[in-house]
């Protein structure tokens, strides 16, 4: 009786629609395979109807939640446990850890950056007026007389403050450069442009160059121009800060492969790969931003950080705690010396890390 309600049932998975190979991947199939064991298609050869269609669609919304809700509900309440889950082979039942640390702190840096787009503009931007009377007439008069060309106009400019600056400015020639280690002559040279950008505020590396008598070469114009970075980084601090923040998912992406190292080998004789210490990571700053998302919105009405406080504060190192005890399954005496050495390397590593980074993100700012 069963089998002949599901015979005349207009479900794409009765019988009469089931075909003998899978139209996807061309899997020879039984007549009782309801999916393909090789591709896993619904094995139906029913023409598509809109209610098939956004059956479907709604199937899929569940099958991707289920994994969401499975990947949230073991990484904010079970530390560790969806790490050992995955690690065993219950790879279906989360997501990927790297694309969710990717998705989830994107997710969060963007949401963030919109609030800060709605949120009132409490900073007043303050004019440094350290020129006298006479010199914004002289600029005054040069936007007059070149009107139509900004970037000449800078060079004019630039031209009429270097006739100054070649009488009171002390240079260190190229040769003398040259004599240099790579490092000593880039620190020199750096300073060098930096003591006469700042004492002339020529913008242009051409007329600087010329009064300096260096030669412009690209990585000496890529020097100099690190002035006018360091000028608008310190007019507008908050703009970098932004884009340095912008940048932390992609800088903790490539700084967890150095950080797994240390767990490989304090952890040597769980024979865990160096993968799943990755993994292990992963799960963690998973947490971390995930955790951050969820208190966005609480903070916001507060009006202060106190709940992303409480979170590294005191919940983050429980949370890591019980993450390394329930994965690695190791003592609690065992467990918290690992984790003092853990979270020791972590704040060191990060901080020299984070540091190069910051560096790198101003030379390309």
């Amino acid at each position: 009786m069963k089998r002949k309600k599901d015979r005349n049932s207009g479900s794409r998975k009765s019988f009469q629609y089931r075909g003998t190979k899978c139209l996807n991947c061309q899997q020879p199939l039984d007549i009782s395979d309801v999916y393909c064991p090789y591709c896993s298609q619904l094995n139906s050869n029913k023409q598509l109807s809109a209610k098939d269609f956004f059956g479907e669609f709604l199937n899929s919304i569940v099958v991707f939640d289920s994994r969401l809700r499975n990947t949230l509900k073991d990484l904010l309440f079970r530390p560790g446990i969806i790490t050992r889950n995955y690690v065993k082979g219950q790879r279906l039942k989360y997501a990927n850890p790297f694309r969710f640390f990717l998705s989830v702190s994107i997710i969060y840096f963007l949401l963030n950056s919109l609030i800060q787009v709605f949120q009132p503009n409490t900073e007043i931007d303050q004019l440094n007026l350290n020129g006298s009377s006479s010199d914004i007439i002289t600029l005054d008069s040069l936007r007059q007389n070149f009107p139509a060309n900004p970037s000449k106009n800078i060079i004019v400019a630039d031209s009429l403050k270097n006739e100054e600056s070649k009488k009171n400015f002390e240079s260190i020639s190229e040769e003398a450069l040259d004599t240099m280690s790579f490092t000593e002559s880039y620190i020199e040279r750096f300073s060098l442009y930096n003591k006469y950008y700042e004492k002339t505020k020529i913008k242009s590396p051409a007329v600087a160059f010329d009064s300096l008598h260096h030669q412009n070469t690209a990585f000496n114009r890529w020097v100099y121009s690190k002035n006018a970075t360091l000028e608008k980084i310190q007019e507008k601090p908050s703009e970098f800060i932004n884009y340095v923040i912008s940048k932390i998912p992609f800088f903790l992406f490539f700084f967890t492969p150095f950080f797994a190292l240390f767990f490989w080998l304090i952890y040597s004789r769980k024979k865990y790969t160096y993968i799943e210490h990755t993994i292990f990571i992963f799960h963690i700053f998973s947490f971390i931003f995930l955790a951050m998302l969820l208190f966005l919105i609480p903070d916001l009405i507060i009006g202060k950080n106190f709940l992303v406080g409480c979170l590294f504060i005191f919940i983050g190192p429980i949370y890591f705690y019980k993450a390394l005890r329930n994965f690695y399954g190791q003592s609690r005496p065992l467990t918290l010396i690992k984790f003092v050495f853990l979270n020791t390397v972590f704040v060191i590593g990060l901080t020299l890390a984070a540091t190069i980074f910051v560096v790198a993100s101003a030379a390309i700012y």
